[in-house]
């Protein structure tokens, strides 16, 4: 069963990222993984999950991208949009962002509160576990890939290497209640 914010993420994602069909594709998988952790959270809470699943790499589409760090623009586009803040500070905080926000000395994280961490770790895990083509990974494999596609002078490449612990922390947190 889907919500009209899933719905309205859903139709948000799908619009935003025409433009990126890998990016696209990466996000129907996340969104696959967030809806197989629905029966872990109460049904408002699963659908702010699955909504934020469907938004978190929105950021990227150049409709929306504004300071080019995805997870402030894409959390900035739902909050326009009238997003629920759950959905709004998922989107934000989501797979390290505070970690490459420091990195790239950006304050943006500031305009946004953050999210319960049982929720944080489930759409982190569900990043870390979808690969590029939507298929399911190792997280190890997944951080790889991405330390791959940003080389090592890159803001990402650097966030993704000093918080891999903190990052597979987060994927073993949701092991853990699987």
């Amino acid at each position: 069963m889907s919500s009209l914010q899933v719905t309205r993420a859903r139709v948000a994602a799908e619009s935003c990222l025409v433009a990126l069909p890998g990016r696209l594709t990466h996000v129907r998988g996340v969104v696959a993984a967030a809806d197989g952790l629905r029966g872990h959270f109460d049904v408002a809470s699963a659908d702010c999950l699955v909504a934020a699943a469907w938004l978190h790499d929105v950021g990227y589409a150049p409709s929306v991208r504004s300071t080019g760090f995805h997870p402030v623009d894409g959390a900035a586009f739902a909050r326009r949009e009238g997003f629920d803040e759950l959905v709004v500070s998922l989107v934000a905080f989501h797979s390290g962002a505070p970690a490459e926000a420091r990195e790239r000395g950006i304050n943006g994280l500031s305009a946004f509160s953050a999210p319960p961490q049982q929720l944080l770790d489930a759409l982190t895990f569900c990043d870390l576990t979808t690969g590029p083509d939507g298929a399911a990974v190792t997280p190890g494999d997944r951080l790889h890939e991405v330390l791959q596609r940003y080389g090592p002078d890159d803001p990402v490449h650097r966030a993704v290497d000093s918080n891999r612990v903190e990052l597979l922390a987060a994927v073993n947190r949701v092991r853990a209640w699987l």
